[in-house]
C-alpha cells in the first residue's frame, strides 16, 4: 500500500521529540550563516547568492539527469539580478527557465503559491513542450493520456516500480489541498514546512515530468520564507545531488510506508544542515575574490583581463592556456599572450611547469594572506 492509499492521508506526522534537537541545531546554524553573511554587505551578499543559486539551479536539473552549463546559468542569473559579470554567452531555453523559477521561487518567496503559478514554472523548465524527444503535458496536471504516473528503474521488460502516484482523476483535489496547506499558517515550523512540503509535493507528482525540479523549488521558497530574505547562501539541491541515492531510497521507504514520516523529516534535516555546513565553500570564495580586488584596486586592468581573472575567481574548470584565454576574450592570440605577459610580469598569474605546448596559467592567490 503506497501511502496515499492510507485512510488518513494527507495527514502526516512525525516523532517531534526525536526531531527536535535536530530542528533545533539546523536553525542554529541557519542563524549563524545569515549573522555572518548580513556582516558582509549587500554586494558580497549578492555575490554570495549568484553562486549558491548557479549551484541550485545546475545540481537540481543533474539529479534528473540533465546536464547545464554552469557559466549560462551564472549570466543569466546575473543579467536577472542586475549583476555585471562581463560578456554573456549564448543563452539557450532551459537554462533560462529553470533560472526563471529558482528566482521567482526565492525572490518571490512571499507571494502565495498558486496553480497558475506551479503552471508558469513548469512551462518554463519544457520549453519546447518536450522531455527529451517525447512530447509532454506542459502547464497543467498530467492527465488520463500520460498514463499511470510510476517511478520505476531497470531495463523494459523487467522494471521494478518503486511507487505508483495518485491517479489522474485525484489531482485536482490534492492539488487544491497541497495549495491551501501551503498558503496557511500552522503549528509546523518553518524549516518542517519545507521538508513536509517537498515530500508531500513529490507524493502527488502531478505533473507528467520536472516533479523532483518543482518539490525542490517549493522547498527553497519555503526556506526563503522560514529566512525572511530573498538572498540564498547555501544550495540544499547541491547536497542532495551528493546523497542522490539516499535521497531516492528515502522517499521510496516513506511512500511505501505509513503516514509517520519520521525518516523523511530525519534525512531531510541532517541533509540541511550539511547543506548549510557547504555554504562554508561558497562563503570563502565569496570573501577571496573580494580581498583579491581589494589587494589589487590600485593597479590598472584591460577588460579582457578582468574578465578571465573574475572567471579564474569563479572556479575556472580546466587548465587557463593562451587558447582558452583567446576563447574567452575573443581576441587573437598574440593579444591573449600580451595580456598574459604583462600579469606573469605584475606577479598576478603565475605559470604551470610543465612546459612545452601544455603551458597554463593559475592566480597567485597567496599574495593575498
Amino acid at each position: 500500500m503506497y501511502i496515499h492509499e492510507r485512510k488518513k492521508w494527507p495527514e502526516f506526522h512525525w516523532d517531534q521529540t526525536k526531531l527536535a534537537p535536530l530542528l533545533a541545531e539546523v536553525c542554529h546554524w541557519q542563524g549563524r550563516l545569515l549573522g555572518r553573511m548580513e556582516a558582509l554587505g549587500f554586494q558580497l551578499r549578492e555575490e554570495a547568492t549568484l553562486q549558491t543559486l548557479t549551484q541550485d539551479a545546475v545540481k537540481t536539473s543533474e539529479i534528473e539527469g540533465e546536464k547545464l552549463d554552469a557559466a549560462q546559468v551564472r549570466s543569466s542569473l546575473a543579467r536577472r539580478m542586475g549583476m555585471d559579470i562581463g560578456a554573456l554567452p549564448p543563452i539557450d531555453r532551459n537554462v533560462e527557465g529553470i533560472v526563471e523559477v529558482m528566482l521567482d521561487a526565492t525572490r518571490q518567496h512571499d507571494a502565495p503559491l498558486t496553480q497558475e503559478r506551479l503552471f508558469v514554472w513548469h512551462s518554463a523548465l519544457f520549453p519546447t513542450g518536450r522531455s527529451g524527444m517525447r512530447r509532454i503535458v506542459v502547464g497543467a496536471w498530467r492527465t488520463k493520456d500520460s498514463g499511470d504516473m510510476q517511478v520505476v528503474s531497470g531495463p523494459i521488460g523487467r522494471e521494478t516500480v518503486h511507487y505508483e502516484a495518485p491517479g489522474h482523476d485525484l489531482l485536482k483535489k490534492e492539488m487544491s489541498r497541497f495549495i491551501k496547506w501551503c498558503n496557511t499558517a500552522s503549528d509546523i515550523d518553518p524549516v518542517s514546512k519545507s521538508a513536509l512540503a517537498h515530500f508531500w509535493f513529490v507524493t502527488i507528482h502531478p505533473f507528467e515530468d520536472g516533479n523532483g525540479r518543482m518539490a525542490r523549488a517549493i522547498a527553497d521558497l519555503m526556506l526563503a520564507r522560514s529566512e525572511k530574505t530573498s538572498q540564498r547562501f547555501y544550495s540544499l539541491s547541491s547536497q542532495i545531488q551528493r546523497e542522490r541515492n539516499d535521497y531516492y531510497r528515502v522517499l521510496e521507504d516513506c511512500q511505501k510506508g505509513t503516514l509517520d514520516i519520521t525518516l523523511w523529516m530525519d534525512w531531510y534535516l541532517n541533509c540541511l544542515k550539511r547543506a548549510i555546513g557547504a555554504s562554508e565553500k561558497i562563503l570563502a570564495a565569496v570573501l577571496v575574490k573580494a580581498g583579491f580586488w581589494k589587494a589589487h584596486a590600485d593597479e590598472s586592468f584591460n577588460d579582457r583581463q578582468r574578465k578571465v581573472i573574475n572567471r579564474l575567481l569563479d572556479g575556472f574548470e580546466g587548465k587557463l592556456t593562451s587558447s582558452k584565454w583567446a576563447k574567452l576574450t575573443k581576441c587573437s592570440q598574440d593579444t591573449a599572450l600580451r595580456d598574459i605577459s604583462d600579469l606573469l610580469n605584475r606577479q598576478i598569474l603565475t605559470k604551470n611547469q610543465a612546459g612545452g605546448r601544455s603551458i597554463s596559467y593559475e592566480l597567485r592567490l597567496h599574495r593575498l594572506f
